[in-house]
């Protein structure tokens, strides 16, 4: 688990955390890799895993009916991609696929949300990073309308 210690202590998203929180984490977490095109996850289904991204690249889609995915934002290394293992009913609200060969560590949400209604701490550490991410995507989709519809 020493590994695992050590990247999430580096990783951006756990800046703020002490090292008995990242501690604790380590266990819930695990290595991913994804080849291009392969899912993370998909809409509708469980969001039972939280990923940072270390190496890669993740195309954020929405898919309308019989259209093409529309990519709403492409995540590289450094970045987390999902926020809906939080908050029931714990279910992906979009696809996330690996455009390139992506590695990734991916956290258990069921481990997650455990620890973090044990440790309201940890639980508090964590809401505030997640929070910090959605206010950022959100901009970013605000900054995207208006780019898109344009003023007037």
């Amino acid at each position: 688990m020493e590994g695992l210690d050590r990247i999430l202590k580096e990783h951006a998203f756990f800046a703020a955390f002490s090292p008995e929180h990242i501690q604790l984490l380590a266990g819930c977490a695990r290595n991913h890799r994804f080849t291009a095109g392969q899912y993370l996850f998909r809409e509708g289904d469980p969001a039972d895993e939280f990923f940072l991204i270390r190496q890669g690249k993740v195309a954020l889609e929405i898919v309308a009916p019989g259209k093409e995915p529309i990519v709403f934002e492409t995540l590289t290394d450094g970045e987390v991609a999902g926020a809906s293992w939080l908050v029931a009913p714990y279910r992906w609200m979009f696809d996330a696929r690996a455009t390139t060969l992506t590695r990734a560590i991916g956290l258990d949400a069921k481990c997650l949300r455990g620890k973090c209604d044990t440790d309201h701490n940890l639980g508090y550490e964590m809401m505030k990073s997640v929070l910090s991410i959605l206010v950022k995507r959100l901009d970013h989709t605000r900054l995207q309308i208006i780019d898109v519809y344009g003023r007037g």
